[in-house]
This record gives structure tokens, C-alpha cells and sequence, in this order.
């Protein structure tokens, strides 16, 4: 595969509005059509007049996790439904299952290990804590899967997922326990806990960590996200590894957002070299040609000195942002594998959410009935904050804490033990590790003895 052609399907993703009709018919009705929202009910919330200083300054160096945020630093969704946008190019897993090729199929696993990031770009808002017990579900029949999430851990934050084909073509499921650290100026997360896709008709599983992610100048200036560290992506059937890095920004922010690596064989011959930018595209290409190109490049000079000169000008200044550079330079030969899909006109005044993002906490006539009591869509406080009532979403979230502190001190002094519902630890039979797996169950929808946790 050496033309950009190739893989140039891979850019529809979610950008047609038109769908079928779905689950719980999660969408507005027009023309006689049903179509999911492209809005939210009411604008992102106004930060101007509060100091997140104020109760950060004695954090620095601590665990985030405990900390108690006023709700107005949030974004209107849960850390489960964060979880689930991990999903919104699905068409990459759909792609790679109808390949032959194991390298085929690693370049496009990996591209889609990036797109699962990729929705973090400029999204500075902190998603809810889920409640112990909390869940979320997610079906979409239009793009042929389905996803359950629960809050399996409350100290330490543990969430996990299990996604599935409605064709039993795959399955892709993990757990995560979101680390925040305080640095001064800038907050750091470890998002600890490994990722599995199942290729079910080529018996193959894939296995990947995600790469770190910080957000800088908390404290004065624009926030901005960069995401760093090493990626390996393992098919533990034919040994082939995908070793991506995700560049840190660097002193004159050349390598901004910028990923690259490359695709070995269990002989560690590489067979593809992979680059792009995980808040734009990602591309392969021969190792050979990559080389070829890389000399050229080199011979012709590059930036010159002065200009990273006047590019470091600013670079004693802490946390600046700098000048993003929008496109990736495309070398002869390149295969395109993935484009991040267009965020709608007014995503800065909706918290910087894509048009996915903004479907998530949708609440149609007739759904409430059918979603399991601790569902995210039900949540008080989320649902103020969306439609606009800081003050409500505030109270709300407060009662809620109480609420699950209530029931903890409850269980200590009965002696009891909470038990999860959807999920058991056990071992992942890929990675031999302990893991947060799926029992089953959950779309037969038998909710009894649901906890009451809203």
C-alpha cells in the first residue's frame, strides 16, 4: 500500500449527518428523519471570574484525585462518556478487520490508537468524577457497535469499558485509572491501564497503553494540551509491534503534537514507518523511502539557524503556547490512514467538544426508561451544567458526593464490600495482567437491585 488513496475512506468517520434509526432513538426528529443533535442546550459556562489558584496552590506535586473542583472547571459529561469518544473512529477498527495483511491491519490498529486521543485537543475542561456504580451505555446500530462502562473503583478512580461489534467482529475493552498530578503551572495525567482490541475473525489481539497528557498554564495565560511518551501496540498473535512516539513539545515547539514510529515484524525487520499529528492525521509509508526522504532533507539544510532563533525568542517564557504549525508535510509515497473529522462552527462555545462529544448526554423521549437508573445521562448535575445552571449543577454535585460518602461510611460500618455489577477483576488472557473484564449481560437488561446512587 503506497498511494494516499489507499486508505482515503478513512476519513468519513462520523462527518455525515445522516443515520438510521437507533437505539433509543437518540435524536431529533426532521423532515421525518432522525438525526442526533448539533448543539448543546445552552453555551459553555464562563470561567473569567473564578481562580483555579485559589485552591490548587497547595496541591503542587500531590494526587488530584481527592481534590474537590468547583463544578464551573468542568465540561458537562462524565469521565465515562470522555471514555467512549474513544469510539468515534470506529471505521478504523471496521477497516482493519477487513484486511488480509497483518501489517496492513497493525498501521491501521495504530491509527486508530491515535484517533482515540485525538478528541483531547483544546478539551481543557475536566470531565466529572463518575460515582461508584455509575454507567454508561452506548449504542450506535449506524456505526455497528455497542459500549457499556462502569466506575468499578472510587479511591483509586478506576473506570472500565467493554465494546462490541453488533457483528461480532471485534471487541475492544480496558480500564483506566486517571493519575492527576499538580506541577505549578501545569497539570499532568497518567492515564494507567492497557486498551485491548480483539480482531475476531483474524484471532488477533492487540494491546497498547495510552500516552501521557498535560495541560498547561493552569494558573495565568491560555491553556493548552500536549500529549507525550511512548506508545507500543503488540498483536500478540503474530508478534508484529507498533512503536509510536508522541513528541513532546520541545523548546521551540517544532514538535508540537507531532507522532512518529514505525512498524516492526516478530523478526524486528520494519516494515512500515508511521507519522502525522494526533490532532490531525496520521500517514505511512516505506522505511526506505522514509530514509531516502529524511537524507534529502537533511541536505538541503532545513530551518536555518536564524530562524530558530527568532523562533526561541519567547522561550523563557513558561508554558507559552507556540505557534502551531496546521499541516503535516506529506512524503512521495505516503499512505493517508486516518484524518480527524472537522469539529463544528461553534465546538470553542461548547466546550471544545467534536460533533460526537456533543451527542453523548443526549436524552430523548422514551430512552429514560430504558437505560439503567445509573446511567450519566441521568446524573442532576451534568444534566444542569449542559443546560446552563451553574448554580444547580453546583448544589447537585455536592449532594451527590455527600450521598456516596453517606453509603461508604454505610458499608464500613456493616462490614460490607462493594461488588460491581458489570465488570470483574481478573486476568487479561493477552497480557497476563490483572484487568477490569466484562461478564455479560448488560443488553439483556435485566436491572434488577440497581443501586440507587443520583
Amino acid at each position: 500500500m503506497n498511494s494516499e488513496e489507499e486508505f482515503f475512506d478513512a476519513e468519513t468517520g462520523l462527518e455525515s449527518d445522516d443515520s438510521c434509526e437507533v437505539s433509543f432513538k437518540d435524536a431529533t426528529q426532521e423532515n421525518g428523519v432522525w438525526e442526533r443533535r448539533k448543539k448543546l442546550p445552552a453555551e459553555m459556562i464562563s470561567r473569567n471570574n473564578f481562580s483555579v489558584w485559589n485552591i490548587l496552590k497547595k496541591c503542587i506535586g500531590m494526587e488530584l484525585s481527592k481534590i474537590a473542583m468547583p463544578v464551573v472547571f468542568n465540561e458537562p459529561l462524565s469521565f465515562l462518556q470522555r471514555i467512549s469518544e474513544y469510539m468515534e473512529h470506529t471505521h478504523l477498527i471496521h477497516k482493519a478487520c477487513s484486511l488480509s495483511d497483518s501489517i496492513d491491519r497493525m498501521q491501521v490498529v495504530a491509527a486508530f490508537a491515535v484517533s482515540a486521543v485525538a478528541s483531547q485537543w483544546e478539551r481543557t475542561g475536566k470531565p466529572f468524577n463518575p460515582l461508584l456504580g455509575e454507567t454508561y451505555e452506548l449504542t450506535r446500530e449506524d456505526e455497528g457497535y455497542r459500549l457499556i462502562s462502569e466506575q468499578v473503583s472510587h479511591h483509586p478512580p478506576i473506570s472500565a469499558f467493554h465494546a462490541e461489534s453488533l457483528k461480532k467482529e471485534f471487541e475492544f475493552h480496558g480500564s483506566i485509572y486517571p493519575k492527576l498530578k499538580f506541577w505549578g503551572k501545569s497539570v499532568e495525567a497518567e492515564p494507567k491501564g492497557t486498551m485491548t482490541l480483539e480482531l475476531l475473525k483474524h484471532k488477533e489481539a492487540y494491546t497498547w497503553t495510552n500516552p501521557m497528557c498535560c495541560v498547561h498554564n493552569i494558573i495565568l495565560g491560555k491553556l493548552w494540551i500536549e500529549q507525550y511518551g511512548t506508545v507500543e501496540i503488540v498483536n500478540h498473535r503474530t508478534g508484529d509491534k507498533c512503536v509510536l512516539n508522541f513528541k513532546p513539545c520541545g523548546m521551540f515547539g517544532k514538535e508540537l503534537h507531532k507522532v512518529e514510529g514505525h512498524i516492526q515484524d516478530k523478526s524486528k525487520k520494519k516494515r512500515r514507518v508511521m507519522y502525522g499529528k494526533w490532532t490531525e492525521c496520521m500517514y505511512s509509508v516505506d522505511p526506505k523511502v522514509y530514509d531516502a526522504y529524511k537524507k534529502s532533507e537533511k541536505k538541503s539544510g532545513g530551518e536555518s539557524k536564524k530562524l530558530r532563533q527568532e523562533r526561541s525568542c519567547e522561550a523563557e517564557e513558561a508554558d507559552e503556547m507556540p505557534e502551531v504549525q496546521e499541516t503535516v508535510t506529506v512524503i512521495p509515497g505516503s499512505a493517508l490512514l486516518w484524518r480527524i473529522t472537522s469539529r463544528p462552527a461553534h465546538s470553542a462555545q461548547m466546550y471544545n467538544f467534536t460533533s460526537f462529544a456533543i451527542t453523548l448526554n443526549e436524552l430523548e423521549p422514551g430512552m429514560e426508561r430504558l437505560l439503567l437508573p445509573t446511567d450519566c445521562r441521568l446524573r442532576p448535575d451534568i444534566r444542569a451544567m449542559e443546560n446552563g445552571d451553574i448554580d444547580l449543577a453546583s448544589s447537585e454535585k455536592e449532594r451527590l458526593e455527600e450521598k456516596q460518602r453517606a453509603a461508604r461510611r454505610e458499608r464500613s460500618k456493616d462490614e460490607e464490600e462493594w461488588s460491581t455489577r458489570w465488570f470483574q477483576m481478573g486476568t487479561n488472557p493477552h497480557t497476563g495482567a490483572e484487568d477490569w473484564l466484562y461478564t455479560g449481560g448488560y443488553f439483556d437488561r435485566n436491572f434488577t437491585d440497581c443501586p440507587n446512587i443520583y
